[in-house]
């Protein structure tokens, strides 16, 4: 159903781009238009342009000048000149997909995320948990354990990025002591990080891929336990099959305690209990037991940390809801439905079966996004609403959906030079992010056992 647009100057308009136009079928689903996915096109554009162009002037961190809320603005504004309706109609077409029950629970679950993670921070938690880690590390192996502590903290905070600015300035003063080159020892770290970002119940790429996909945090869970898993397990033999030998390490006193918060929240995640009151839960712990521990953390420096945790989760949280207006909208205008019918048209091609095609879509999807965007987040944000279609229209398991999502965006940020887990680690190690690249042997490995779970169809669950 489409509003009448009076002026004769639109009609021709409409004219024009009618090679963009697709029949309606017999359940009257939206009408597919490639036009209403130019908005996409610009957002894309102005964020990967800028970076090029940075990166080209040796600018740090060039694909992250430009913020990626401030880039999509242009993209809305188009979206709103173009869409067939009056600006009104649109502009309440926006604000109800910037709005959706789905979007506010992930906007209150990146900021209780960053609150979490923040205050544990300050309170000395991730270091506690790095010298636990170190006291129990035998001298010839050092690079998978480097891989397990890094995995172990990933999927207890829930960030990548936290756990390499945190474990890659020990696994670099390991390379600097021992004779383990820094690009293996950063490298470990980073497949670390990738894999606890991941599965971790808490990370805002597993919130983001089962809210899109409207699945429980649990069910996804299950899908990607079997395949990350045995990666991981892959990955800590290579490991150990070239392990080299190294010095007794020197670690600190920790304080157990300190750990306590992350092992609360990584046990309550799999528990019924909502994800905001385990959350919750982890950023009342972390603040008492600071209190009591730390004779120097008071109650300022406990707002100070939950505040500052707030606001390192704010573009994402935010960009998440104009993205969510924006994809509602280019739904609306049957973007999304041309994207889907041109996946049809390619996945037809491949002798794979129905539900394998449907599943390579998904992926395909999330990992083009990513390329763009050189965010996981954002990737998988992006592309939810199209491979929820895709995963309806090839009967494709939401749990498998959500899974693959994730799997697929962890894979390329942590393998794009660009990205900012990559970006990181090597100005902790003075390293090339290309040479980094054919060491993070976890993602590689990662990305061969999706593809083995798409071919071989694993692992498969009874229907509920």
């Amino acid at each position: 159903m489409f509003y009448e647009i009076a002026k004769p100057a639109l009609y021709y308009t409409r004219f024009s781009f009618f090679l963009f136009y697709m029949t309606p079928n017999s359940q009257g689903k939206v009408q597919a238009r490639a036009l209403a996915l130019l908005p996409l096109i610009v957002f894309l554009a102005i964020f990967l342009g800028s970076g090029i162009y940075h990166s080209m002037i040796g600018t740090e961190f060039a694909f992250y000048q430009v913020k990626a809320p401030v880039a999509v603005l242009p993209a809305i504004i188009l979206t709103v000149l173009i869409y067939r309706g009056k600006v009104n109609v649109a502009i309440d077409e926006f604000l109800k997909g910037a709005s959706h029950p789905n979007l506010v629970l992930m906007f209150m679950v990146f900021m209780l995320a960053g609150a979490f993670a923040s205050t544990s921070s300050a309170i000395g938690s991730v270091d506690a948990t790095v010298q636990l880690g170190l006291s129990i590390i035998p001298p010839t192996f050092v690079l998978p354990m480097l891989f397990v502590i890094s995995a172990f903290i990933a999927t207890a905070m829930g960030t990548s990025m936290g756990t390499i600015a945190a474990c890659a300035p020990i696994a670099f003063g390991f390379a600097q002591v021992t004779n383990i080159e820094a690009v293996y020892a950063i490298g470990a770290v980073v497949g670390g990080a990738m894999f606890g970002d991941n599965l971790s119940m808490i990370s805002d790429t597993t919130i983001a891929a089962t809210s899109s996909q409207k699945v429980q945090l649990r069910d996804k869970f299950k899908v990607n336990v079997w395949i990350a898993v045995p990666a991981a397990i892959i990955t800590i033999l290579i490991y150990v099959l070239t392990s080299h030998t190294s010095q007794n390490i020197v670690y600190k006193d920790y304080d157990l305690w300190l750990i306590l918060p992350y092992v609360a929240v990584f046990l309550l995640a799999f528990s019924r209990l909502h994800v905001l009151a385990v959350l919750t839960l982890g950023v009342v712990l972390s603040g008492l037991i600071g209190l009591v521990v730390r004779p120097n953390f008071d109650l300022l420096q406990l707002n100070t940390s939950i505040y500052d945790g707030f606001v390192s989760m704010f573009e994402v949280a935010l960009l998440s809801m104009f993205l969510g207006g924006l994809s509602a909208l280019m739904q609306k205008e049957g973007g999304l439905q041309w994207l889907i019918e041109r996946i049809y048209s390619v996945t037809r091609l491949l002798k794979v079966g129905r539900q394998r095609a449907g599943e390579l879509g998904i992926s395909f999807l999330v990992l083009f996004a990513n390329l763009f965007v050189a965010n996981n987040t954002v990737a998988i944000i992006l592309s939810g609403d199209m491979a929820r279609e895709v995963a309806k229209e090839y009967g494709v398991d939401p749990k498998r959906a959500a899974a693959l999502m994730d799997i697929f965006s962890c894979i390329v940020q942590g393998l794009i030079p660009y990205g900012a887990q990559l970006l990181l680690a090597c100005s902790i190690a003075k390293l090339s992010p290309v040479e980094l690249i054919g060491n993070i042997y976890y993602c590689w490995v990662l990305a061969i056992f999706a593809i083995l779970a798409i071919v071989f169809r694993f692992p498969r669950f009874k229907a509920a």
